[in-house]
């Protein structure tokens, strides 16, 4: 599926102008993956296998292409996990040769490893970064019938 620019806006570079916002986030986000890598003494990045960790893990792929990521995966696990995302994340991981930590979210609380990174992808980034990169997601992104639970009232 490719990106849509209904208003046919451009910007200086000739880029329609939500392809161009995405250029900018793109290389913004290659640059802290960078620094990061050469600042921290054991970094990891956050990844699920959920839509948002797929895209930070497709940028950091391409922040260090060719060379393997220079640090590992942690999924702070919930325990409330569809399936079909961990089988997703397994096979992602597999894929790419990378090495994964799994943890409990209540261990990484306890302990204090739990930390917020900052981000300047709003929703609407994400998708359109999905569309334009093809990004492969977990089936259950889609509509299908699947098992849900309630929590907090929602």
């Amino acid at each position: 599926m490719e990106p849509q620019n209904p208003s046919g806006d451009t910007c200086a570079s000739g880029l329609p102008r939500d392809l161009a916002h995405l250029e900018v986030l793109e290389s913004e986000a290659v640059h802290v993956f960078r620094e990061v890598a050469g600042e921290f003494e054991r970094p990891v990045l956050l990844f699920s296998g959920g839509k948002d960790s797929i895209v930070m893990l497709h940028l950091a792929l391409k922040a260090f292409a060719p060379a393997p990521l220079p640090f590992a995966l942690l999924h702070v696990d919930t325990g409330h996990n569809f399936p079909e995302v961990l089988a997703y994340r397994d096979r992602t991981v597999a894929g790419h040769g990378l090495r994964l930590h799994v943890a409990s979210v209540q261990e990484a609380i306890d302990t204090g490893r739990v930390r917020e990174r900052p981000s300047n992808f709003t929703e609407l980034d994400v998708w359109q970064y999905i569309a334009r990169e093809k990004i492969e997601l977990p089936a259950i992104y889609f509509a299908h019938r699947r098992e849900v639970f309630a929590r907090g009232g929602m």
